[in-house]
């Protein structure tokens, strides 16, 4: 981060057009934790609190000339990268990142909240094989955990199990989101330095939209202000925390987070 600059974050992924995750949650978590955000649309959905209606992809070349375009002028401190859709841009992405040597996030978006596809069958071995390797962090939610290591996450021992297996494929770190558990709501941290367990009383409610985009775009952030990745996670933890307290129901679907009013540090 160079002197009298703001840190800044880079997010790569998909429009939500009800604001509720995607770029635009991502850019509403940077500007919450302080750090200019940036941004890289790699599709566009046709979105409500309902669901997805519709998904129109970006061309990868454009992700590209995007990418390129930001990087050259404002340079990012962090980047996190969420719905990639397709292999062309996966590897796109990954091709693009490979020489940036900035903190990368990887969150390995599947599905969106009521069931549409965000990323294609086809597209998870160039995941496994381009991106996880230049990760500093991954953080798949239970269901994608298990897509990615090919075997069923269903309990806190099979979280551990899979983490170390992404961990095989080359990311430094990996949180395995575990909020659907029954109890509290726990995460699991494991690194080349250990394991930990990140714990928070479960927020009462329905299921919010867009908790994995905030979660993660809350660790890029702290990363982005030279946080370490156990302290980044822990604080990005407490800050979606805060954010599902806030949550509210704006339409007639899932309710949506609250990214502003906290002084979580």
């Amino acid at each position: 981060m160079t002197a009298g600059r703001p840190p800044r974050a880079l997010t790569i992924a998909g429009s939500d057009s009800s604001a509720g995750a995607g770029i635009q949650a991502d850019l509403k978590t940077f500007a919450a934790r302080g750090v200019y955000g940036t941004s890289v649309i790699t599709a566009l959905t046709a979105q409500s609190t309902r669901g997805v209606r519709a998904v129109l992809a970006v061309p990868p070349a454009f992700v590209r000339a995007q990418i390129d375009a930001v990087l050259a002028d404002l340079g990012a401190d962090a980047v996190k990268t969420g719905m990639l859709l397709d292999p062309r841009t996966v590897t796109t992405v990954a091709e693009a990142l490979a020489a940036h040597r900035a903190p990368l996030v990887v969150d390995p978006v599947m599905t969106a909240k009521g069931g549409a596809t965000l990323l294609r069958r086809s597209a998870i071995p160039a995941l496994r094989a381009r991106l996880l390797p230049l990760a500093t962090v991954v953080t798949p939610n239970r269901a994608e955990a298990a897509v990615l290591v090919g075997f069923p996450v269903r309990d806190r021992d099979d979280m551990e199990r899979a983490a170390r297996t992404l961990l095989e494929l080359g990311a430094r770190a990996v949180v395995v989101t575990g909020g659907d558990l029954e109890g509290d709501a726990c995460d699991l941290l494991v690194s080349r330095r250990g394991a930990v367990w990140l714990r928070a009383r479960r927020v009462p409610g329905a299921a919010a939209h867009g908790t994995g985009c905030t979660f993660s775009s809350a660790i890029a952030a702290e990363l982005a202000k030279g946080a370490s990745v156990a302290r980044a996670v822990a604080v990005a933890k407490r800050y979606t925390t805060a954010c599902l307290k806030r949550a509210r129901r704006l339409g007639g679907g899932h309710p949506v987070l609250g990214h502003f009013g906290s002084r979580v540090g």
